[in-house]
């Protein structure tokens, strides 16, 4: 099983236990719209950990891809079927299946644990005409356990079971049908589904006669009046016999539009500007952030700081973008700065220039961040301005979300981790009867370790991201030469169950932290990490642990936390402008 990106309150058992049962669940349904092909399952996937990292489970119906479904139906009636055709949506639906188990691959690379079912693993029961069945019921088994067992499980639209066991479509835009049901299956008040607009309109927003107006609350029977193809008929009824909401909304926008039981006068929809987005480093993480925002039309990359501008990369950036000056960048005016750097140093400061000149900023630099987490919050707050630093501890893992959730619910005792990917990388091919040098190979071929593997293999980028979670912890951190380290080299022992541990622990006003190498065989979490996973353990004062696990190293788990910060700083820019 791959590591998984939870959050959850758990009790301390042997080994690593489910959410709770009532953890929130969300159904999110995504169209062909915006799943048009696999080159936007990774978009998908980033909504989707968005959710993962606030403590939600995800249940997401996806479309098959733009054109599929068309195809499809090309394909089998070339052979002569008719219309109407008991064996032809078995065939169709085939399309809503592939377009899930590559959601759920997406997913998994960046650090989800994902699982896709088909049609008849969902088990939505459906009667009436092959093409357009109504669902009537549903056999839970399945989703009810893979949620149980996965924190975000992709299934087909469109696609149903009837009586004799037989696939059913739930007619054109059966999708959002879908979505609705299973959303009032399991007991919940609203579907989401995910548009290429961001709401419901008194008209065509591309007929250019009179102004659109958006409905921020549209009622039943204005979205049947209005919904057209924007929702399918047959989902607004079942919302409204059911007591399901239905929010219409545009990829990663807050804002769009609920139906339900009462409407509000629409008004005109908030124009959205591309956000300037500056960078900070262009390496592993950096280029992934890159690679993530070119293209995107609601980011405007308006530099790139490197240390050599003229170096070859392995991203498509236009050369006019890169700077080795961090003023000639912040001149060029960036609402937000994303930060990478390798070095702690010159990334600290490159974050203390990014508030001061006005710019919120995110970062993945752990050594940066954990020199004084205290101060930059300060000097954010001073001016008014965000800083996030989740991408700095645990890669695709939500640790600091983690920890924050924990000392909300009370005082925290201590906490211990694996937070080092390559290392814990390393440690698992040395118990396997690889030789240091092989495996050091192996996790630059891999993508986890740098060239110069130092800060990893003698503790130092464990011990500041100890330092980091101790601050979210207790409120302090401990000094950086008070955190004792055990280096991983050549002449470590191999054991299968040895792990690199970063722990902290309060002692009434002392702090007691470290970074060892230890080996915790009875620690069923910590020994089912596998490759470049990590792990949290958080103890609270009470008795409680609060458990999170998933990839702590490679480019596209971090990379896919640093764009989960930036599009919480987005959501909160808008909102502070009165935009969602």
């Amino acid at each position: 099983m791959p590591a998984s990106a939870s959050l959850a309150l758990v009790s301390d058992a042997p080994k690593p236990q489910p959410a709770p049962e009532g953890a929130q669940v969300v159904v999110l349904k995504f169209g062909s719209s915006i799943l048009r092909g696999p080159q936007d399952a990774p978009r998908v996937a980033s909504a989707i950990y968005g959710h993962v990292r606030a403590g939600r489970k995800v249940v997401a119906v996806v479309s098959a891809f733009a054109g599929h479904t068309d195809a499809l139906l090309a394909e089998a009636r070339g052979l002569g079927l008719p219309h109407s055709n008991n064996l032809l949506p078995g065939y169709v639906a085939l399309g809503e299946e592939k377009a899930a188990a590559l959601t759920a691959i997406a997913c998994d690379r960046v650090g989800l644990d994902a699982c896709a079912l088909s049609v008849r693993e969902l088990g939505i029961l459906a009667e009436g005409e092959p093409e357009h069945a109504r669902p009537c019921g549903l056999r839970p088994d399945h989703l009810k356990q893979a949620l149980e067992r996965h924190e975000a499980v992709i299934v087909p639209g469109f696609g149903a079971v009837r009586p004799d066991g037989r696939i059913a479509l739930l007619g054109r835009g059966g999708s959002d049908l879908t979505a609705v049901f299973l959303a009032a299956e399991l007991g919940l008040d609203r579907a989401r589904l995910v548009k290429d607009v961001d709401g419901l309109y008194d008209h065509d927003p591309n007929d250019h006669a009179a102004p659109a107006l958006r409905y921020r609350r549209a009622s039943w029977d204005v979205a049947r009046r209005l919904g057209g193809s924007l929702v399918q008929r047959d989902a607004i009824d079942l919302g409204e016999a059911r007591g399901v909401e239905i929010e219409v909304a545009a990829l990663d926008r807050a804002d769009g539009t609920a139906i339900g039981e009462r409407s509000a006068p629409p008004g005109p929809a908030p124009a959205l500007q591309p956000l300037k987005v500056a960078v900070a480093g262009c390496g592993v993480v950096g280029g992934g952030v890159l690679n993530r925002l070119l293209g995107d039309p609601r980011y405007q990359v308006v530099g790139v700081l490197v240390r050599d501008p003229k170096k070859s990369r392995d991203v498509p950036c236009p050369p006019e973008l890169f700077t080795a000056s961090a003023a000639d960048l912040l001149s060029r005016q960036p609402d937000i700065l994303l930060e990478a750097l390798s070095e702690g140093e010159a990334g600290h400061a490159v974050i203390r220039a990014a508030l001061e000149a006005g710019c919120d900023v995110a970062s993945a630099n752990k050594q940066a961040v954990s020199r004084d987490p205290a101060g930059l919050q300060a000097l954010a707050d001073a001016h008014g301005r965000r800083v996030f630093w989740s991408a700095s501890v645990g890669g695709g893992s939500p640790m600091i979300e983690t920890v924050r959730a924990a000392r909300a619910a009370g005082e925290i005792a201590s906490f211990e981790a694996v937070l080092n990917g390559t290392v814990n990388f390393m440690l698992e091919r040395l118990g396997e009867g690889a030789a240091f040098a092989e495996a050091l190979a192996d996790a630059r071929a891999a993508g986890f370790a740098e060239e110069d593997p130092s800060a990893d293999l003698e503790g130092l980028d464990a011990a500041a991201k100890v330092r980091l979670l101790a601050y979210e912890a207790f409120g302090v951190s401990p000094e950086a030469d008070a955190v004792p380290r055990d280096a991983l080299s050549a002449e470590t022992q191999p054991d299968a169950a040895l792990r690199q541990i970063g722990a902290c622990r309060r002692d009434g006003e002392r702090l007691d932290a470290s970074v060892r190498l230890r080996a915790d065989a009875d620690d069923a979490l910590f020994q089912s990490l596998k490759g470049e996973g990590n792990a949290l353990k958080v103890h609270g004062a009470d008795g409680r642990v609060w458990r999170c696990r998933g990839r702590g190293a490679g480019r596209w788990a971090t990379t896919e936390s640093l764009m989960a910060d930036l599009a919480e700083i987005v959501r909160i820019r808008r909102a502070d402008a009165g935009l969602n």
